[in-house]
C-alpha cells in the first residue's frame, strides 16, 4: 500500500458555471447542506490520514485564504495563481516544489459524496502501483450519479487500464475528479495554462492510465441546480458533511 499524506486542492476556478453564486465568492466557498465544498473534501482527506493540503488560489483568493485560516486539524500550504490562472494542470505543475516527491492526491472541489463509511482515497492510495501507474483514476459509475450531465468518459480494462469514450455513444465511468500521481511523472510539463487531460492523454498512449471505481454515490457540483439536487440528496441520507 502506498501511504500517500499531501493531496492538491485546486480552488483557483472562476466558477463560470456557478454564477450567480460566484459573483461574489469562489465555487469552492459554495456551500452544500452548511458546508463548503472544499471543507468536505478536506473533513474527508483529514478522516483517511491526510495531514498536508496544498490549494491553489486565484478567483476570490483572499477569501479563499482566510477561510482555509481556520482549519487546524492539517496542514495548509497555499499555491499562487493571482497573476495567471494555470488551469487543472499547469496549476499543479507550478505547485510541485510544494508537493514534494512522495505520491500525492489531486482533487476538484466541485464534487462530493457522502462521508460516512467512505473508504475512496485509501483505496487510491492502496492500488496505486508507481512501477505500473502514471496515474490511479477515482471513477464513478455512471448509474451513481447526480448532476452530471454527461455520456461517461473511460471504459475500464479487467487489469483497471483506462479507455477513452472516444465516438462510442456512452461509456460506464466518469472521472470523479480525484487521481492520484508523482511529482517525477509531470516534471517535464511547464507551469502554463493548459488541462491535465493533456497528461492524461500521454499517460493513455503508454497503457499507464489505471482507473479505480469509488463505491459511494457521486454529486457533481458544477452549477446551482446541480448544488441544490446534491444538498436534497444529502440532506435525504442524513449527511451533514
Amino acid at each position: 500500500m502506498t501511504a500517500v499524506r499531501t493531496a492538491m486542492l485546486l480552488a483557483a476556478g472562476l466558477g463560470t458555471r456557478m454564477r450567480p453564486l460566484t459573483l461574489t465568492r469562489p465555487k469552492a466557498l459554495v456551500e452544500v447542506d452548511g458546508r463548503t465544498l472544499i471543507d468536505r473534501v478536506l473533513d474527508k482527506l483529514v478522516l483517511q490520514g491526510v495531514e498536508r493540503a496544498v490549494v491553489n488560489v486565484h478567483h476570490f483568493a483572499d477569501q479563499v485564504v482566510d477561510h482555509l485560516s481556520r482549519r487546524h486539524d492539517l496542514s495548509i500550504l497555499i499555491s499562487d495563481e493571482r497573476a495567471q490562472l494555470l488551469e487543472t494542470g499547469g496549476g499543479v505543475v507550478k505547485a510541485l516544489p510544494l508537493l514534494g516527491k512522495d505520491p500525492f492526491f489531486v482533487i476538484n472541489t466541485d464534487v462530493t459524496w457522502d462521508t460516512t463509511g467512505d473508504d475512496s482515497f485509501l483505496r487510491l492510495a492502496e492500488r496505486y502501483d508507481p512501477k505500473r501507474m502514471d496515474a490511479l483514476l477515482l471513477l464513478a459509475d455512471m448509474n451513481s450519479t447526480l448532476g452530471f450531465g454527461g455520456a461517461g468518459d473511460f471504459y475500464r480494462l479487467e487489469d483497471g487500464r483506462l479507455e477513452r469514450r472516444g465516438g462510442r455513444e456512452r461509456a460506464p465511468y466518469v472521472f470523479a475528479g480525484a487521481y492520484v500521481t508523482s511529482a517525477d511523472r509531470l516534471q517535464a510539463y511547464l507551469a502554463e495554462p493548459f488541462s491535465a487531460n493533456v497528461w492524461f492523454d500521454a499517460f493513455l498512449s503508454q497503457q499507464r492510465l489505471f482507473g479505480e471505481v469509488m463505491s459511494a454515490f457521486w454529486l457533481h457540483v458544477g452549477d446551482p441546480e446541480a448544488r441544490e439536487d446534491a444538498e436534497r440528496w444529502l440532506k435525504s441520507r442524513g449527511e451533514a458533511r
